[in-house]
This record gives C-alpha cells, sequence and structure tokens, in this order.
C-alpha cells in the first residue's frame, strides 16, 4: 500500500504518464524515491522544467493519505503495478497504466474475457445481435468487457449481467463518476458482478482526449474484440486498432449491405476480420471452449476448506505435492484431491510432474 500512494501520486501530475513514470523509476531506484526526488534529481532524470513545477506543486498541495481515504469512501480499489492483482494482460501492453481504480471486484473469471463494442445508434438487428452473442459467450462462462458507453456497449453489459454472468466497464472519467450519467444504475448493477475500471485520478471528467485512452484498456482486457455495428468513422475502430496492435483476435459481425451503421464491420470482414454469427464462432476461433467447462466446475462444486488451504499454498514458483502435504498436516489423498479439483478449476497447474503452480 505504501507504494500505492505514490502511484496515486504520480497520476495526479499531468504530463507524467507511464513512459516518464517508468524512467523516473529507473533513474531514481524506486517509485518512493522518484516521487521524494529533488530538483536537481528530476532534471537529471530528464523531466521538462514545466514538469519539475507540475510534480513540486503536487506534492506540495496533495495530501495522499486523504486521497486514499476518498477512494476508500466510494468503495474504490486502488491496484498499482506491482500488486499481484494487477490484471495480467495489461502487464504486456505498451504503456501499461500504472494504477488502475476499481469500484467492484476483478476475478480470476475475468481472464475468459471478450470485448464488445459497437456503434452508439444501433438499429434493431444490432440490438438483438448483442444481446444473441453476449449470451452465448456469458453461458459459456465468459467475462465481457465494454465501455458502458450508450448503444451496444450497454446493451452487452446488460445482457451479460441478465445471463447471470459477469461484465467489466472501462470507464473514460474517474471511477467515482458514471459516463454518461443515465446509466448510474446500470453501473452499480456492473460493479456489483464485474467490475467499473478506470486509469484516470478520482474526479476525472470525461474530456474527449480520454476516450481514446480509455479505449486501448477495453481491447487490452479481452482475449478478442467483437465489434457488432459501426460506420465508417465509427469510435469502435479507435478499439479494433488497439487491438491488433496488442494481438488481440478482432470479429465482427455482418450487416445488411445498404446500411451505414455495418459500413465498418462489414470492411473488417473484408480486411480479414473473423466473421461472426453466433457465440460458437469466436469461442471456437479463441480456442475458449474450456471455459464453459471450467465455469460449470465452479458453479457445481462448493469452496471446500481443504482446496482454500492447498490453493493458500501455491504460488508462482513450483511446489511437489510432498512439500504441500507436510506443509498442510493432511492426508497426501485429501491434497492430491484437491489438487485434482483445483486444476480443473484453472487455479493451478502442474509445471513438472507432481509440481504446482498458480495457472494465471
Amino acid at each position: 500500500m505504501e507504494n500505492t500512494r505514490y502511484y496515486l501520486g504520480f497520476n495526479r501530475v499531468n504530463g507524467i504518464g507511464p513512459a516518464r513514470l517508468d524512467r523516473l523509476i529507473e533513474w531514481c531506484g524506486s517509485i518512493e524515491a522518484a516521487w521524494c526526488a529533488s530538483v536537481a534529481e528530476l532534471a537529471a532524470a530528464g523531466l521538462e522544467p514545466k514538469l519539475i513545477e507540475s510534480l513540486i506543486e503536487t506534492r506540495r498541495t496533495l495530501d495522499l493519505d486523504r486521497e486514499i481515504e476518498r477512494a476508500r469512501r466510494a468503495g474504490i480499489t486502488l491496484i498499482d503495478r506491482e500488486n499481484p492483482a494487477y490484471p495480467a494482460p495489461l502487464r504486456h501492453i505498451p504503456s501499461p497504466p500504472p494504477l488502475l481504480y476499481v469500484r467492484g471486484v476483478l476475478s480470476e473469471a475475468d481472464s475468459w474475457s471478450v470485448a464488445v463494442v459497437g456503434t452508439r445508434q444501433p438499429t434493431s438487428y444490432g440490438r438483438e445481435a448483442t444481446r444473441r452473442l453476449t449470451t452465448g459467450l456469458v453461458e459459456a462462462g465468459v467475462t465481457i468487457v465494454s465501455g458502458l458507453a450508450l448503444g451496444i456497449d450497454s446493451i452487452a453489459h446488460t445482457a451479460a449481467l441478465d445471463a447471470g454472468g459477469r461484465t467489466l466497464a472501462v470507464l473514460p472519467c474517474g471511477a467515482d463518476m458514471v459516463y454518461p450519467e443515465r446509466h448510474a444504475a446500470l453501473a452499480r448493477r456492473i460493479a456489483g458482478n464485474g467490475a467499473l475500471i478506470s486509469e484516470f485520478p478520482l474526479g476525472a471528467r470525461p474530456i474527449p482526449q480520454l476516450f481514446p485512452v480509455r479505449n486501448r484498456l477495453i481491447s487490452a482486457l479481452a482475449r478478442g474484440v467483437l465489434v457488432v455495428e459501426a460506420g465508417a468513422k465509427s469510435g469502435a475502430l479507435i478499439t479494433v486498432d488497439y487491438a491488433l496492435e496488442q494481438g488481440r483476435d478482432v470479429f465482427a459481425v455482418p450487416g445488411p449491405i445498404f446500411s451505414p451503421r455495418s459500413e465498418g464491420t462489414n470492411q473488417l470482414i473484408r480486411n480479414g476480420a473473423g466473421l461472426a454469427t453466433c457465440a460458437g464462432d469466436i469461442l471456437e476461433a479463441l480456442d475458449m471452449s474450456v471455459a464453459a467447462s471450467q465455469q460449470e466446475v465452479r458453479t457445481a462444486l462448493p469452496d471446500d476448506p481443504v482446496e482454500a488451504a492447498v490453493l493458500a499454498l501455491v504460488g508462482y514458483e513450483p511446489l511437489h505435492i510432498d512439500d504441500l502435504q507436510r506443509r498442510t498436516s493432511m492426508p497426501v489423498y485429501e491434497v492430491s484431491a484437491a489438487l485434482a479439483v483445483l486444476e480443473l478449476k484453472g487455479f493451478v497447474r502442474q509445471s513438472a510432474p507432481m509440481c504446482y503452480v498458480l495457472a494465471h
């Protein structure tokens, strides 16, 4: 939590983004040293005079403890990139956000995610296609990621929740706000069975420059991006560009050739995007059919104290089953059975015969 304070502080300094922060940390040796650095040290690290002045002023006026308490009162969890809870997919994109503000709960189940985006003014065809494909993905155990915008985004979030699934909404504003405001009730539902996510400081307004930044996280959190309806210049196509840069697969729902709202999606298909007419097209292409079986196991098996005890000991360094048995003081057959179930659930995997590590 100590380092989180400094990430939060830097997040309030205009002009110091992930790349500049990385250079500062490399020069100073740690995030704390970078926050406390002198003017001379900041200049030696390559920070421009205006940014140095901005940082010094922020350090003088910002009460980090009060800001952390402000987030807590708003029900927001702060997750910096040094935290094991930081989403793994974000670690591998260019300039990952140093700090996330999360209202709700991120889950291991979210590693099976598909982003659903599209026009803010869908046709009846687009609305029905969104509901049908989203419901099919959720029934297969997939988390739906979108941007809480009007149109396709909100339809996808709602369909996911109505189907009993999880959904993540990436915001173009602070996590203590909702944009658009008319989606306040939907945002509460999402926070109750998923999460609202932002990389922007508390109170940040949804200005136009933040929307493309938000879109890069929508694609980054997902294994693939589905575009349902989009015009030739739709903002959803910005998400597609980021998805391609990040190595994510792109899918599009074909639309009527006379509809302006299908012009962008039909062009995507011509350019090589996967044609999606049902959830199975996406699940097969992404090799995500195993998500369904893992979801069935999670639903069928209740929480078990033996499983919990074993899982608490497994980390990212291989641990032999004999070591687990000694540490738990349980009979080896109980440990073995618990490991078998945890492996089915997707929590652990064997890195070598009888040696276990966390799966994610």
